[in-house]
């Protein structure tokens, strides 16, 4: 078998394919989540703590200023606000998984619990199939 055949066997495996599909959907609901912290619940979260905007939180290390040639140096802060948020979005994105495999798994019980409580053959079907059995053996 050839490499390419190899690869494209590999390739078009169910696993990959779903693994791909997986990956794109992921980083498509990231972004949802992202801009529904950003823009909906950051803003609440800061309007209950005084109006903090936590995007503009930070530590100020060194002012900022001139050197010696004339050039403007920026201030040097550590932005803490911007981890405080990321860590929000992580929350949410693990909350928001979290429920989807609860409700996956809900379903996944139920379809279970019907499969096993499906009823068998009745008892006239029984006999119907053992007299049918008993006339072919004949």
């Amino acid at each position: 078998m050839g490499m390419i055949s190899e690869f494209r066997e590999f390739a078009m495996r169910g696993n990959v394919v779903d693994l791909a599909v997986g990956v794109v959907i992921g980083a498509a609901f990231g972004k949802i989540v992202s801009s529904l912290v950003d823009g909906v619940i950051m803003p609440l979260v800061g309007l209950m703590v005084g109006g903090v905007d936590f995007s503009d939180l930070a530590i100020e290390l060194r002012a900022a200023g001139v050197d010696a040639a004339g050039q403007a140096v920026p201030a040097l802060t550590l932005n803490y606000g911007a981890f405080i948020q990321t860590i929000v979005d992580f929350l949410i994105i693990a909350f928001a998984i979290f429920l989807f495999i609860k409700a996956m798994n809900s379903l996944k019980r139920k379809q279970e619990q019907a499969a096993a409580a499906a009823p068998g053959p009745s008892e006239e079907v029984k006999l119907l199939t053992e007299i049918r059995d008993a006339l072919k053996s004949r």
